[in-house]
């Protein structure tokens, strides 16, 4: 690892990149940071098992990126090394998919494209998947946004001549 000139840190085999801010009371947190670029889906497994490495202890991941990005694809890869065997696949049109990691706990997988309103994310009772404890991935995440629960993971993914871009932060407001 190495430290640049703006207190980041930063691990090119991982991706990973700590920010170093400093609050009013003197206190200095450590904002956790992840970035990754890829041009192939055989390096998706990677960048899914250093998104999990990275914010090992968060449980509430919210994706954000154009249609055909691939935050499903990437949330199978997610869903594979979390060890869930189970056929992941976009919930479009149920809103929810649950799947079963490897350690017998859900996972819960939301696509909030077809959501017409705010409204129905609260008629699915998306109270208790989000509060559960349990990992769930969210897609269309902007049509909820308001929902989103204080602390969780914001990811980013963006593509430009089929190289992907995928940048991720801890919120914790």
């Amino acid at each position: 690892m190495k430290k640049n000139a703006d207190n980041r840190i930063h691990s090119p085999q991982r991706g990973v990149t700590l920010h170093n801010t400093v609050q009013a009371a003197g206190t200095v947190p450590c904002q956790v940071e992840y970035s990754s670029t890829f041009d192939s889906l055989s390096q998706l497994d990677a960048v899914a098992q250093g998104l999990l490495d990275t914010f090992a202890d968060e449980r509430f991941f919210a994706f954000f990126g154009s249609m055909g990005v691939g935050k499903t694809t990437l949330i199978k890869a997610l869903c594979r090394a979390l060890g869930s065997d189970d056929n992941v696949c976009s919930p479009t049109f149920a809103i929810v998919n649950e799947y079963t990691g490897g350690d017998g706990k859900a996972i819960y997988h939301f696509d909030f494209y077809r959501l017409k309103s705010i409204d129905e994310a609260y008629d699915i009772g998306y109270e208790e998947y989000f509060y559960s404890g349990c990992h769930c991935f969210t897609e269309w995440t902007e049509k909820i946004e308001p929902l989103l629960p204080e602390r969780h993971v914001r990811v980013e993914m963006t593509e430009q001549d089929s190289v992907r871009t995928l940048k991720a932060e801890l919120i914790s407001n």
